[in-house]
């Protein structure tokens, strides 16, 4: 079935048609490494990580591409303030960063750029730009010149003037325009720099996504991805600089943009301290609910956290990962799990997620209704596709929280349990059940026998 994407550029859903359907080329505007991140940061990789999905089932090949920018005046602060290298800071939380991606089930991408290993590409597409006259070199600055550029500020669909006096714009007696745009700027010995042209300088931050977009992906790539507040300057300047530098060719033939993630109703911020950091939130709750509820509305809408929407998410999952507990002794045929055609519909409608986990829903009704093998591996198909009932079903309810669990002592008292119920001696079954309840354990007794989970606030 043909995949519909909303463009960002046009306006409008289109069907996607790569360039060359023998290699797919996706671009998502990765961190900057100077601090953790949050969880609105995270909302972008796991929606985009679901798209990679669908695209894989699609194409033969696709090549996903999300950047580490891991030079940065904030990262200059971070270092200067420490007394270390910026490495020693874009060291730490480039890992941190992938150890957060992969507990939300975010596939690594098939490409990792980093912007320092670019330097080269940077400063080579930075001389092509000054030759074509859309840059300018000024008290050792390079700047685009936003003048040359007459479709600039076309993706956001406003004029020049507009986007400067809604937008943070950095004021310089150098620049032709308010609008023109740092391609390059002077280090001074404190801070790290590399020779050029200009001389020791670093690049401004939105070359960077270009050049290293260039040199792995190709001057035209199908989908370039990122957060909304990256609308504008960052994607816009993106744009200017990226068609002005390869001759007017088209840069991204779809734009696809996420919406914010809120905090209760409120833009989160760290100036309102409502900023939920993705690795403290992995040890307070189960990692794929997390990923659950960045996917319960779609992409291009605000999505708003709370407790109660992380609770339901939990709970949600309780319920499908329960039918799979209850389905265990169903063995499945080897190979690859069928993805139900309707949770493909979904997804292939603009990543309909909500739809696709109303989808999934319906499956895990169908599976506890029938108890077929059809049935089961229907809803793991829905699930993966959607990187969620990833992990064994008895490992899903015997996670714990910060404290580890005993799994090996819980198992001693349940059988110590089944001698005493046997005994007839219920008086010391009871005792058993609430020194299990004051360990957070909760158990179950059925026809499969007795079976426990931890107790979740």
């Amino acid at each position: 079935m043909p995949i519909s994407l909303y463009n960002s550029r046009t306006r409008r859903t289109e069907t996607f048609a790569p360039v060359d359907p023998a290699r797919v080329t996706m671009y998502l505007c990765g961190p900057t490494v100077y601090n953790y991140v949050h969880i609105g940061n995270a909302r972008g990789p796991v929606v985009f990580d679901v798209l990679a999905r669908l695209l894989r089932r699609h194409y033969p090949n696709v090549v996903y591409a999300r950047n580490i920018t891991d030079v940065d005046d904030k990262i200059n602060a971070a270092a200067l303030e420490q007394g270390v290298e910026i490495g020693t800071i874009t060291g730490k939380f480039t890992q941190a960063y992938r150890e957060d991606m992969a507990g939300l089930g975010i596939a690594p991408p098939d490409l990792e750029p980093h912007a320092t290993a670019h330097i080269g590409q940077i400063i080579a597409m930075i001389e092509n730009l000054m030759a074509g006259g859309h840059a300018y070199a000024a008290e050792g600055h390079v700047l685009f010149d936003v003048g040359s550029f007459p479709e600039y500020g076309a993706l956001s669909g406003r004029d020049t003037e507009e986007l400067i006096a809604g937008a943070r714009v950095e004021v310089a007696p150098y620049k032709k325009h308010p609008a023109d745009f740092v391609l390059w700027k002077p280090s001074t010995p404190e801070l790290p720099g590399w020779n050029s042209p200009w001389g020791i300088g670093r690049p401004g931050w939105h070359i960077e996504c270009s050049a290293m977009s260039a040199a792995h992906l190709g001057e035209t790539i199908d989908i370039h991805a990122g957060g909304v507040d990256l609308l504008f300057p960052h994607h816009e300047n993106e744009v200017a600089q990226s068609t002005c530098a390869h001759g007017g060719k088209l840069f991204a033939r779809w734009w696809m943009h996420n919406g914010m993630l809120t905090f209760d109703g409120r833009k989160m911020s760290k100036s309102l301290g409502n900023v939920l950091l993705v690795h403290e939130l992995l040890r307070l709750h189960p990692p794929e609910a997390l990923r659950l509820l960045l996917l319960r509305g779609h992409y291009r809408q605000p999505l708003d956290w709370s407790e109660g929407a992380i609770a339901q998410a939990t709970s949600t999952l309780d319920g499908w990962y329960r039918v799979l507990r209850d389905l265990a002794a169903i063995e499945l045929a080897a190979g690859e799990l069928p993805v139900p055609a309707r949770v493909e519909a979904a997804l292939c409608d603009d990543l309909n997620t909500p739809q696709a986990l109303a989808e999934l829903a319906v499956l895990a009704d169908a599976a506890r209704q029938t108890g077929t093998a059809e049935a089961k591996a229907a809803l793991l198909g829905g699930g993966a596709l959607l990187g969620l009932l990833q992990q064994d079903a008895e490992a899903w309810f015997q996670r714990g929280g910060e404290q580890p669990v005993d799994a090996a002592r819980i198992e001693a008292l349940l059988e110590e349990r089944r001698g005493a119920r046997a005994a007839r001696d219920f008086k010391r079954a009871d005792a058993i059940r609430d020194e299990l309840a004051a360990m957070s354990i909760v158990i179950e007794d059925g026809a499969q026998g007795t079976r426990w989970s931890v107790l979740k606030n």
